[in-house]
This record gives structure tokens, C-alpha cells and sequence, in this order.
């Protein structure tokens, strides 16, 4: 099973002794695992480090003196306690030199997040060909905009009906003159040369997800819903945040049974709802760090559709909310409804 994998261990976890026989890999309980009795076979494990394959690493054991049945037997039960990898090579390489250490920390956690062990690759490859197309270039949508082109997300694209200020596009509403002077020109450059770019863009291709910032004209969520584009809203306002439904056509809960099931609550609904579309408060209550947790809810949403090939299963026939001043996030369920429809069948 092992033969021909380039081994490595996880770079999210260290390892440390527990005593003089005992390592453990990795800090938390919920992600460590501990070796007893490793001995000098512990010297192998500053060798996984990606260089070597199998049958390298038993040949490296034999030069430290260490038998191919120990070493063999270490690699085998590092690699079922899920904590090797097989070194993505090959996908790095397809990976401009740039974009390598910016994505390494992506990597390691989707490999740990997912236990997947191809070191992220997978992952990479699901991110580096996804269209995401935020609607909405406020606060929240332009930090959603930034975290996924930072994680990968090959294409980032951003709509607004309305007006972006300048303030929403920067970390806090800070722009560098209320940051200060960098300390040399030459330190300017390089923060400007390793941000991801993130345009406003009037496109017209269909994204393999959509995320919807704001308010909008319901003619939004019905022409998503036609062409079959999963969407996911992100509000953020009266000091509440709000991330989902994640709205996948034909099997979950859409924006219309949402609405529905509102109004079977309140019987107002419908008449408040026809008074929200595109407009908002003149001042928002929706502070830097409220914009800024949801917007890393939901990119962290979007990035687990990405990654999991379609689910997202905390947003699908659900809403993440966070209220203020708590800052708990609570889920609740939406199921879809009856007479919407919307051709779902995620309720049966």
C-alpha cells in the first residue's frame, strides 16, 4: 500500500516526547497519536519529510542502523493513524513557485480537516479550477472575496448593483494612510506582490457556486435556481450574522421556502420582505469584526463544498446565525417546503 508514496509527515503537527520512549505527533487529543516504545527508530521520523518513498526510507533506516522489519513497521503504523501523507508532488509543480508558500498553510490543514492523505492535493486541484461569484462588494462580500482567492479558489469574481466604498475593501475599513507608513518602500512592494487580487467583474460565465451578500431581488435567487448554480447567502446587519441556507437546486431547501415557512410564522412577511430588496440602513450595524466573522463563515462554507465535492452539510437545509453579544453561532434547521415547488426532494 505504501509502495511508490513519497511519505511525509503532516506539517500541521508537531512532534514532541511525552518521555523518554514516547512520542506524540500533534498537540491536541482530538488530532494527536501516540508512539510508545519508538526508541532510536525515532530518528526516521525527521526523514518523512516528502524526499523519499518507501522503499528510500528502509534504505535510509539500514544507514541509521535500523532494520527494514522495524522501520516498516513505524511507517505502517504512522500511515493507518492517519498522521503521513503522500507528498503532492506533482501537484505542486502545476503550482506557480509565488503561490507555494502562500498555499502550503491551505494544505495542510484540508489534509488534517479532511483526513485526506494526498497532502492536500485533492483539494488544491478542486480550488484551483472552482468560479465563485460573490454578489454583494460590501463589507462582507469583498472579505469573502479575499479569503477564498487566499485559499485557492482559481476564480473570484465579484457583482454589485449598488455602490462599494473604498473602506469596504480593506482589512477593518483601514486604508494605509490610517495604517501608517511602511517602514521601507521596499517592504510596500513585497506585501503588494504576494496579496491575492480581487476585482469587481462584470463576466458573464456561470459559477460553480454563487454566494449572495446583502439584499437582493428575488429575480436573483430564481435565475440561480434555473440554471442550477448552488448559492449560499451571508448577511450581516442589526448586530446579527446570518450564513445560509446553502441553497443546492433540485436538493435542498431554496430562498422561497425560507421565505414560505416565514410567513406561515408571520403572517406580515411577505408584505416586510417586498420593503427590503436592495435597500439597507443609511448606517449599518454590522461593525468590522461581525463583517469579518461571517465573511470567514462562509468562505470556510464555501470552501467545504469545494473540497468535499458537493457538501456542505451545516448550511444545507440550515442557517449558521450569530448573534450579538454572545458570539455563539447557533445553528437552525430550514426544511424545505411543501408548496414550494422548488422540485427539492431533500425532505423525503
Amino acid at each position: 500500500m505504501l509502495d511508490g508514496m513519497r511519505l511525509a509527515l503532516k506539517p500541521g503537527l508537531l512532534p514532541v516526547w511525552r518521555d523518554s520512549n514516547t512520542l506524540q505527533i500533534g498537540i491536541d487529543s482530538r488530532r494527536a497519536v501516540a508512539v510508545s516504545g519508538i526508541g532510536r527508530t525515532a530518528a526516521l521520523i525527521g526523514l518523512l519529510d516528502g524526499s523519499r518513498d518507501h522503499r528510500a526510507m528502509i534504505a535510509a533506516a539500514g544507514a541509521l542502523g535500523i532494520s527494514a522489519e522495524v522501520a516498516d513497521r513505524l511507517i505502517t503504523l504512522l500511515a493507518a493513524a492517519g498522521v503521513l501523507d503522500d507528498f503532492p508532488a506533482g501537484a505542486l509543480r502545476a503550482v506557480p513557485d509565488s503561490l507555494r508558500s502562500r498555499l502550503a498553510p491551505e494544505l495542510a490543514t484540508t489534509s488534517l480537516a479532511h483526513g485526506d492523505g494526498d497532502g492536500g492535493a485533492r483539494s488544491l486541484a478542486r480550488r484551483s479550477g472552482t468560479y465563485v461569484r460573490i454578489y454583494g462588494a460590501g463589507k462582507v462580500g469583498s472579505c469573502i472575496a479575499t479569503l477564498l482567492a487566499a485559499a485557492g479558489i482559481g476564480h473570484v469574481a465579484c457583482r454589485d448593483a449598488g455602490q462599494a466604498f473604498a473602506a469596504d475593501l480593506a482589512p477593518a475599513g483601514l486604508c494605509e494612510a490610517d495604517i501608517g507608513e511602511p517602514r521601507s518602500a521596499g517592504a510596500a512592494r513585497a506585501v503588494r506582490r504576494t496579496a491575492p487580487e480581487v476585482r469587481t467583474d462584470d463576466d458573464t460565465g456561470q459559477p460553480d457556486v454563487a454566494v449572495l451578500t446583502g439584499s437582493h431581488a428575488p429575480e436573483l435567487a430564481a435565475r440561480l435556481m434555473a440554471d442550477g448554480v448552488p448559492h449560499l447567502t451571508a448577511t450581516a446587519g442589526e448586530a446579527i450574522g446570518i450564513v445560509g441556507p446553502l441553497v443546492i437546486p433540485g436538493r435542498s431547501a431554496c430562498l422561497r421556502c425560507l421565505d414560505m415557512t416565514r410567513a406561515e410564522r408571520d403572517p406580515a412577511w411577505p408584505l416586510v420582505l417586498a420593503q427590503l430588496v436592495e435597500r439597507q440602513p443609511s448606517t449599518p450595524a454590522c461593525d468590522c469584526v461581525l463583517a469579518t466573522s461571517v465573511a470567514a463563515q462562509a468562505s470556510g462554507q464555501v470552501l467545504t463544498f469545494v473540497d468535499r465535492g458537493g457538501k456542505a452539510d451545516a448550511v444545507t437545509n440550515g442557517t449558521l446565525e450569530l448573534v450579538l453579544p454572545g458570539w455563539q453561532w447557533r445553528r437552525r434547521t430550514w426544511m424545505p417546503h411543501a408548496d414550494c415547488g422548488c422540485a427539492s426532494d431533500a425532505g423525503g
